[in-house]
């Protein structure tokens, strides 16, 4: 009965075979699927509470680089701004110096101007106080020679001709004088029939005189001097005094 069995199933192999073989496509639907080779090792899993911490500070130390990666182009820029500001109110502190110190030297280059012209205007300032005598001193011997030779005439006498010569010289001389004075910048003026000027002329006397203007200068006791425009000697004259 045991051969029966295997013969049985031998010739039900051989009809499965040549089935399969006249039929590939049906063998290759209803072919059983490869088995997989399976591990039935154990797997060990491992907890630990280390894990957790080291993500959250890996986690932080991210998001810090990503802030300090933001924060560090506004810090730079911070700083730049800061640097350009503090030129910016260097140059203009240069800048003000700068300027005063041009204002300073054209003040100065204008005050030693001034000085030298001053000097050069006024360097025989000493020299004319001292030959405005002398000058004075020929003055008055022309209105002694002239106011003789007018009495003279109203007299009815000829006027002495060593007289006329001298008045005719002496008053030669004291236009050449005057005229040389007057190259070096000194000038006499004569303020008669002028208003009365303190800054110019001395009032000696007041009289008063209804024919004339109050505060008018009618008699000259001693002509002024001017150096450069500068008066360098007040005259002395008489003043109307009406009031």
């Amino acid at each position: 009965m045991f051969k029966q069995a295997i013969s049985t199933s031998t010739r039900a192999l051989r009809s499965s075979s040549r089935f399969s073989a006249q039929t590939p496509i049906f063998r290759s639907q209803f072919a059983p699927a490869p088995l997989r080779a399976v591990s039935l090792a154990p797997r060990s899993r491992w907890y630990s509470d280390q894990a957790e911490p080291a993500a959250k500070k890996e986690g932080e130390a991210a998001g810090s680089s990503e802030t300090k990666e933001a924060e560090a182009p506004v810090g730079v820029e911070a700083e730049l701004k800061k640097k350009l500001e503090a030129k910016e109110k260097e140059a203009i502190d240069w800048k003000d110096k700068c300027l005063r110190s041009v204002a300073d030297f054209r003040n100065l280059q204008d005050r030693t101007s001034r000085e030298m012209k001053s000097a050069r205007d006024f360097a025989i300032q000493k020299f004319a106080k001292d030959l405005v005598d002398s000058v004075d001193n020929m003055d008055r011997a022309i209105t002694m020679a002239g106011d003789k030779m007018t009495a003279m005439e109203k007299e009815g006498k000829a006027v002495d001709e060593d007289l006329k010569n001298f008045y005719e010289g002496v008053k030669m001389t004291d236009g050449i004088m005057m005229s040389t004075l007057a190259k070096h910048g000194l000038e006499r003026f004569d303020p008669e029939g002028q208003k009365f000027n303190p800054n110019e002329h001395e009032a000696t006397f007041m009289t008063p005189m209804p024919d004339k203007e109050d505060g008018n200068v009618f008699h000259v006791q001693q002509k002024g001097f001017k150096l450069n425009g500068r008066v360098l000697r007040a005259a002395k004259v008489g003043v109307v005094k009406n009031q």
